[in-house]
C-alpha cells in the first residue's frame, strides 16, 4: 500500500507545483457501504500548493483527477480533495 501511495505522489509531484501532499487511508470508514471493495481505496488528499491554490476549486480539483483519471478506474473507489496555500 505504501509503494502505492507513493506512486500517486510521485504522478502528482510531476505534473503540478506542490509544496506537500499527505495522503489518508479511509478505506476502513467504509466497510459496510453499498459499493465498497477491499480492492479500491477511499483515500483523502491533503494538499499544499500556492499553485492549486491560486485557482478555482474546481480547476485545481480538475487537474488532480486527471492526473488520477487511470487509478480512479482501476484502484479509487472514492477521492477526497484538501487544497492548502
Amino acid at each position: 500500500m505504501k509503494i502505492y501511495f507513493d506512486e500517486i505522489k510521485t504522478k502528482l509531484y510531476n505534473k503540478i507545483d506542490l509544496e506537500e501532499i499527505e495522503i489518508v487511508d479511509n478505506s476502513h470508514k467504509h466497510k459496510g457501504h453499498k459499493f465498497f471493495s477491499p480492492e479500491k481505496f477511499h483515500l483523502k488528499l491533503k494538499i499544499k500548493s500556492l499553485y492549486l491554490a491560486s485557482l478555482s476549486r474546481v480547476n485545481a480539483q480538475k487537474i488532480i483527477m486527471k492526473i488520477l483519471s487511470d487509478d480512479l478506474k482501476t484502484k479509487i473507489h472514492a477521492l477526497e480533495i484538501n487544497i492548502e496555500k
